[in-house]
């Protein structure tokens, strides 16, 4: 039980909002509930996206809401040199290659790569990297909904790990970061479903042990889109946060009782991790509005 390692990984392109509150507060739930060890790491790999400060203005919302993380946090562009050894090890092995195809031409081809420059050995100018995929992950186990099928186009995919401006992908980052940072449990938003497939593909490549998966409820705009810093979703408080941190737990599926609920921030969490239960998260990966939640 004392190994076990979750993490909650936000970029620093804008503020905390509701829906990564809730992303946050099921990762530290799910590994404090087993006694396990909760990080922070920063993913700091897309500068033109990232709001300056925005790391800061996270850090200070989690431990407004009683999110406390074990360890120093990680940031992601203190790894870079890291990602690069391990992407050249694989082109010299060839079990890499670089590709100098548009997204308009796989677009054109059907919106899937198919392995066009796979075995042209293009030098690295204007190219993008992309790992082989010969063993097909066509799906996986999800701790709340079981197996979850990938689709056969997206599962045999020859995927990019580094972009073509230079920039490294992020299955490959938070890959190689979590088998660095021994994280053996990784819950998350659904929205990242779609990529697991690829980032067992490479614990499989590199020889390591698979973390466990947990997807958790999305919040929903009521026009249907997800709440994220690219909808401009507001930011959480950190001034007022019991009503915000009841709402998202209430998310999460917690009943919280009234005098839980006029506790103090530290109360709540530890009241919620002595009562998390993979159990009490809604059947659907995806929940509408959480603007409803806790109004009464």
């Amino acid at each position: 039980m004392h190994n076990v390692i979750g993490r909650f990984a936000p970029s620093p392109s804008g503020p905390l909002h509701f829906g990564s509150l809730v992303a946050a507060l099921g990762s530290y739930f799910h590994a404090r509930s087993q006694n396990g060890q909760w990080l922070v790491r920063i993913e700091d790999l897309d500068p033109p996206r990232e709001m300056p400060g925005a790391d800061t203005i996270i850090l200070n919302a989690l431990e407004a809401y009683g999110l406390h993380w074990d360890q120093q946090v990680l940031y992601q562009s203190q790894r870079l040199e890291d990602y690069q050894a391990q992407i050249d090890a694989w082109l010299e092995r060839g079990e890499a290659y670089y590709c100098q195809c548009t997204r308009k031409q796989i677009k054109q081809s059907g919106g899937f790569y198919l392995g066009t420059c796979r075995t042209l050995g293009l030098p690295e100018k204007e190219c993008s990297v992309r790992i082989n995929v010969d063993s097909i992950i066509d799906h996986f186990n999800d701790l709340r909904h079981g197996k979850i099928s990938i689709p056969a186009p997206l599962a045999k995919e020859d995927f990019i790990i580094k972009r073509r401006d230079g920039l490294f992908a992020y299955n490959l980052a938070v890959v190689l970061d979590d088998i660095y940072q021994g994280v053996t449990q990784v819950v998350r938003g659904a929205d990242l479903i779609e990529p697991t497939g690829r980032q067992i593909h490479l614990y499989s490549v590199l020889g390591q042990r698979v973390p466990d998966y947990l997807h958790l409820p999305l919040a929903m705009l009521p026009t249907g889109g997800k709440l994220s810093k690219q909808n401009h979703a507001p930011a959480i408080s950190t001034s007022d946060v019991v009503p915000t941190l009841c709402s998202a737990m209430q998310f999460l599926g917690f009943s919280l009782p009234k005098d839980v609920q006029q506790s103090s921030t530290d109360e709540i969490v530890a009241w919620g991790v002595s009562q998390w239960r993979i159990s009490q998260l809604p059947d659907e990966i995806e929940v509408i509005t959480p603007f409803s939640i806790g109004s009464s």
